[in-house]
């Protein structure tokens, strides 16, 4: 974590996207790494504009040493402090680029695929391959989603056993062809 003695603390906007809306809050802490270090599942804004704007709305503030932390942000807390001591924890925060292999076994248990993602830094997609279990291949990649949450939390420990390398996810993006349903 940061030097908690020498930083002085700034005041950055924080979001967790959970799908269909997403929860905001002011947090004061010495750095984004920090936060992310502290709060599972959250993302740091810096967009200009999206923090003029939040300026004028009334967000919970918390204080990432702080005792007390507003309904939301406070499970989040308790979600990363609960994976701090996993093998695994923070070991693909620092890449620039993660390559992983996650399941979807659809809504009751139909249509399970395979889903062959690359993430940039911030957990968003940058490319996906789409794997149906008829031996298919579809590619899709930010041109074809109408959104792009950050979908990882590269913190999280348990993504250390979903890591593929980059040569499996080209073998498959170069066979695939582009996804129609995206």
């Amino acid at each position: 974590m940061t030097d908690a003695g020498t930083t002085p603390k700034q005041r950055f906007l924080v979001q967790h996207d959970y799908g269909m809306g997403g929860c905001w809050w002011w947090v004061l802490a010495r750095s984004p790494r920090e936060i992310l270090e502290t709060f599972a599942e959250v993302e740091v804004v810096d967009d200009a504009a999206w923090v003029r704007q939040a300026a004028s709305w009334e967000l919970d503030e918390a204080d990432v040493d702080g005792p007390g932390t507003p309904a939301g942000l406070d499970g989040l807390r308790e979600k990363r402090e609960a994976q701090r001591d996993r093998p695994g924890f923070g070991a693909l925060a620092d890449r620039s680029i993660v390559h992983l292999r996650r399941r979807w076994d659809g809504e009751d248990d139909e249509d399970p695929t395979v889903y062959l993602l690359e993430v940039g830094r911030d957990g968003r997609r940058l490319r996906q391959v789409r794997l149906p279990e008829d031996g298919t291949a579809f590619k899709s990649g930010p041109d074809d989603w109408a959104l792009n949450p950050p979908i990882v939390d590269l913190f999280e420990p348990g993504l250390v056993d979903l890591e593929i390398s980059r040569d499996e996810f080209e073998a498959q993006w170069g066979r695939a062809r582009h996804d129609e349903f995206e």
